[in-house]
């Protein structure tokens, strides 16, 4: 698992990344187009070993399923049978945190303090539903209102989303109240096609509990060898 998972590094974020600009795009445009690639670190151990783990176990059933790991800012996209289909970046909750604020899913987005802009951890059956405005987006805790969707169109310029998830490093990919932005040509031509139909599960890692608090089963599976990191 950890070679195929190593050998995604890259892939669907060379096809999202911005093309270069023709000579007549105004400045501001030129900038976005130089936005450097991220660059690609090999899987974390927790990483692993939750694909380990579901692969082993089958835990996803027969259905798609995405690791999401917070600390890296990464996701991987798994088929139903377990073949991994690409990893790219994410965009996540400001606050770092691994549950979400008791009643936090029926405030207001202007009601919504700085601390409670928290991406839970956990184990989740994401299915497609309805959103504010008729919109369509993959529900990964509808109770809490955490959504996989793209950048939104209506996202603040100054919050400068498309330059955060292409960055260098994952160190300032925290920006969003919540929810998980996904690049849109990924999110389009590869999620949504998995998940709309049955949808499937999403894996969020943990940033502040131990991996065995959030994933009780990884710690009868054990770490992964040496050998396979």
């Amino acid at each position: 698992m950890i070679m195929m998972l190593l050998a995604l590094a890259g892939h669907a974020l060379a096809a999202s990344a911005p093309k270069r600009a023709p000579a007549s795009v105004a400045p501001a445009k030129k900038a976005e187009a130089k936005v450097e690639a991220r660059v690609e670190t090999p899987p974390s151990v927790a990483a692993v070993r939750v694909a380990d783990w579901i692969t082993a176990s089958r835990d996803n059933g027969a259905l798609p399923y995405a690791i999401i790991d917070k600390k890296d800012a990464s996701l991987f996209l798994f088929d139903a049978k377990g073949k991994p289909l690409a990893r790219v970046p994410v965009l996540i909750g400001i606050a770092e945190g691994d549950e979400a604020t008791p009643g936090v899913g029926t405030k207001n987005l202007a009601e919504i303090g700085p601390a409670e802009k928290t991406t839970p951890a956990g184990r989740f059956l994401a299915r497609y539903g309805f959103a504010a405005g008729k919109q369509k987006v993959l529900w990964v805790d509808y109770a809490n209102s955490v959504a996989l969707h793209p950048i939104p169109p209506t996202a603040s310029k100054k919050e400068r989303r498309r330059q955060r998830m292409l960055s260098p490093t994952p160190d300032d990919n925290r920006i969003t109240f919540g929810c998980i932005n996904v690049p849109s040509t990924f999110y389009s031509k590869s999620l949504r096609p998995l998940f709309q139909r049955k949808g499937g599960y999403v894996y969020v890692l943990p940033d502040t509990k131990p991996l065995e608090a959030v994933f009780p089963r990884v710690r009868v599976q054990g770490p992964p060898s040496a050998a396979q990191l």
